[in-house]
């Protein structure tokens, strides 16, 4: 039975129907094929109370602080002050692109949101310094992994919901892995650069740097505020994303006056967009997970597991090889949804700290969007930098192996994870 609700699945896939569909359709399949209709009936109950949760309710208060800060100009003013910093080195706008990255990590906190808005400002600035345009968008795509790291961050707030681990924790266990990955990509393109002969730009006058600094001070007061009220307990990682709101309307309205009243509607309907495409695949992910459990398929890949060893680190290299493999064909947000109640008694059972291994499980399916057949950043790169597939793949995989050694070190070092949110008390 469940075999051949295995094979419509994939087929569902292949056929290019969104994994949230796909998720709805393959689980009202495994009801017609078992004849489970006393759970057909009880679906729209469990579509509501899988969203039932206060935490989800950050999600959209990020999305709307993100657009608030697109629509005020926040955006363009932190690449600025990326470019005076670090613009006149060899592959300065290389490092620019990064930077940035790390700076729009704090404020979007989807890799997806990022990848797209980035190829649009960095991709063509870098063709025309002289960069190779699939260089510039599988960069631009490589670095936005840091979006989920580096808080706030929506998969751990989605990640946290469903395990019960404090949100504000994994916020904080995000910020070394975060600066790894920075690093790492910085180094990656200092190498390339030195055997490719990048480009420089003109170096900036102190009076410039400075200048771009007080430009862009009131945008980076909104993570501040973020990371301080949560570490204070003056709020909760939900109440900051209404906080941060606040902020990116009073910054953009007040201080840079670009965002109009007039934009308002536009920013609150993508707002809704983004949101209901968010929640609707957590709704369908949710009853797919809900058919994985009434099967028992936890319990039997539990003992799978359990009989090849009970060593924790040879748990952990299993894990991230079987999320390797499942971020090439599912959407980070879904897989998350499915694997965390699967997981979970397992990372209990092996005694691995819930803050660490959410670390690591996010940063495993947010490199699922680097990865082919089905990653959902090659896509949208692809077509907003307008890239041949082929040629992003192959340009994106120094960066994707770049990724998988970054998160072997943070997999194996618990510390990276754990650090900064031990100093805080969580």
């Amino acid at each position: 039975m469940m075999f051949l609700v295995g094979i419509a699945f994939f087929v569902f896939l292949l056929m290019g129907i969104p994994i949230s569909l796909v998720l709805g359709m393959t689980t009202i399949v495994y009801f017609l094929v078992s004849g489970n209709y006393v759970l057909l009936e009880s679906t729209p109950q469990r579509l509501y109370s899988g969203m039932e949760n206060f935490g989800l309710l950050a999600i959209p208060l990020f999305m709307l602080t993100g657009e608030l800060m697109n629509n005020g100009g926040i955006t363009n003013r932190l690449v600025v002050f990326a470019r005076m910093l670090v613009g006149h080195v060899r592959g300065g706008l290389a490092y620019v692109t990064v930077i940035a990255n790390m700076f729009l990590a704090s404020i979007l906190g989807s890799a997806n949101a990022q990848a797209a808005m980035m190829s649009k400002v960095m991709v063509p600035e870098m063709e025309k310094e002289g960069y190779n345009r699939e260089f510039s968008s599988a960069l631009t795509l490589a670095s936005s992994i840091v979006a989920p790291i580096i808080p706030p961050s929506m998969i751990f707030i989605i990640y946290g919901t469903l395990s019960g681990t404090s949100i504000g924790a994994l916020f904080m266990a995000g910020i070394i892995p975060g600066l790894i990955y920075g690093i790492g990509f910085i180094s990656l393109i200092a190498y390339i650069g030195y055997k490719q002969n990048f480009p420089r730009s003109n170096k900036a006058s102190v009076k410039q740097i400075w200048s771009a600094f007080k430009d862009v001070l009131p945008a980076l007061f909104i993570p501040l505020i973020i990371t301080f009220g949560i570490l204070t307990g003056v709020f909760t990682a939900t109440e900051s994303a209404a906080i941060a709101s606040v902020v990116a309307f009073i910054v953009g309205l007040f201080f840079y006056k670009e965002l109009k009243l007039k934009s308002l509607p536009a920013v609150l309907v993508n707002t809704v967009v983004g949101t209901a495409t968010v929640t609707f695949l957590i709704a369908m992910a949710n009853i797919f997970g809900w058919v994985i459990a009434f099967e028992q398929i936890p319990q039997l890949i539990a003992n799978s597991m359990l009989s090849i060893s009970e060593n924790p680190f040879v748990f952990l290299i299993l894990v991230n090889l079987f999320l390797l493999l499942v971020g090439m064909f599912l959407d980070g947000i879904a897989a998350l949804i499915i694997l965390v109640p699967v997981l979970m008694p397992l990372v209990t059972g092996f005694q691995i700290d819930p803050i660490h291994f959410g670390v690591i499980i996010c940063i495993n399916l947010t490199i699922g969007l680097l990865t082919p057949p089905v990653g959902t950043g090659l896509f949208i790169v692809s077509s907003i930098a307008e890239v041949k597939f082929e040629r992003l793949v192959k340009s994106v995989m120094p960066m994707l192996f770049l990724g998988i050694t970054v998160l072997l070190i943070i997999t194996f070092w618990e510390q990276t994870t754990l650090l900064i949110p031990s100093w805080f008390g969580f």
